[in-house]
């Protein structure tokens, strides 16, 4: 396959800020249908890729058959009906997160992933950010040793939507920022989840979270839309401490258990982050200064052209969604919920 044939689902902010830009820069991609609801976003979207077809609603580019590839990118409650659609169809499918909002909705993708047999990738894109996968490496090669706590922290300053996109309360602060972290702290650990507890503030603007692992670990995490841009991890080990933040961190921030000679240590650091400067550069040109986005959706390309499976695939996606869905409950009952004893069809809600 020379020439990956793809559309996408849903063109508003992300899709003209991301996915569009990405997917017209990457070699061996054309997009040939566009698919969104509103006309005036639809005109705009239509901009970065002219010679594509556009399309009013999602199934009417699902009628092109040329289509080989979907990208979708509409309001979570549409994921589902569209991803299946896509999915019987026999596209390869990238699917921004979440899954679904339903764990029902969420195991009716996984069948019909199944069965069509195709290239199924979720949308967590900060799994490709150097910073992540460089912790990552760090963790389980043991650089601080066996970990006794993991908190992180995600929130953005208040934003207003604009006229036509979902509300940040509508979206649902859960299914759109902890669901990353959720991911994240997974692909970090490689730990099952035995209990999550969670409590969300009225009228879901900022929510606390904490997952017990089966082997004890805790992991704390706090979400707000409504605070200031922080996207930052720390891990606790019994031999030191790793922590990024991944607006400003050039590199991981290593801290020794005891704090010995300190200051010499930090001159390194700043000496060593001189070499990051491309790095650094990289961020500031990146769609929405964010690199891991270019390197998600290649990987989802690179991998239909090579007929081998994405990471991460859908599902991880599921396995996200049930950690959220887990956290909803807990947050309406007030309990910390079990995951081994979830009855799931009690929470898709």
């Amino acid at each position: 396959m020379s020439v990956l044939k793809v559309g996408v689902m849903g063109c508003g902010r992300i899709a003209q800020s991301v996915h569009l830009p990405v997917l017209t820069h990457l070699p061996g991609v054309q997009l040939v249908a566009l698919a969104e609801v509103d006309p005036e976003r639809l005109k705009k979207a239509i901009l970065f890729a002219p010679k594509a077809v556009p399309c009013n609603h999602y199934k009417k580019l699902l009628e092109i058959d040329e289509v080989e590839a979907v990208v979708i990118c509409l309001p979570n409650d549409l994921h589902a009906e569209a991803a299946i659609a896509s999915l019987e169809l026999g596209k390869h499918l990238y699917l921004e997160k979440p899954l679904a909002t339903t764990l029902v909705e969420g195991r009716k993708i996984l069948n019909a992933w199944q069965k069509a047999g195709t290239v199924g990738m979720i949308g967590f894109n900060f799994r490709f950010h150097p910073l992540y996968k460089a912790a990552g490496q760090a963790i389980r090669s043991g650089r601080i040793g066996d970990l006794v706590s993991v908190r992180s922290v995600f929130s953005t300053a208040m934003q207003y939507s604009a006229p036509g996109e979902q509300s940040r309360q509508t979206r649902g602060l859960l299914l759109d920022l902890a669901s990353h972290h959720v991911d994240l702290i997974h692909y970090f650990l490689g730990q099952e989840v035995q209990n999550v507890w969670a409590s969300v503030r009225p009228p879901d603007d900022a929510a606390t979270l904490e997952l017990q692992f089966t082997t004890g670990l805790l992991a704390q995490s706090f979400f707000s839309w409504n605070a200031v841009e922080e996207d930052r991890f720390e891990f606790y080990g019994r031999k030191g401490k790793i922590a990024m933040d991944r607006y400003l961190s050039l590199d991981l921030e290593f801290t020794d258990p005891l704090r010995t000679f300190d200051r010499p240590k930090q001159l390194w650091r700043w000496i060593g982050s001189l070499g990051k400067i491309p790095y650094a550069l990289n961020k500031v040109f990146s769609p929405m200064h964010e690199p891991s986005y270019q390197s998600a959706l290649q990987n989802f390309v690179s991998a239909v052209k090579t007929n081998r499976p994405a990471s991460p695939d859908l599902k991880d996606g599921y396995h996200s969604l049930e950690m959220i869905k887990a956290a909803e409950e807990s947050a309406r009952t007030g309990l910390k919920v079990s995951v081994a004893g979830l009855n799931r069809e009690s929470v898709a809600r």
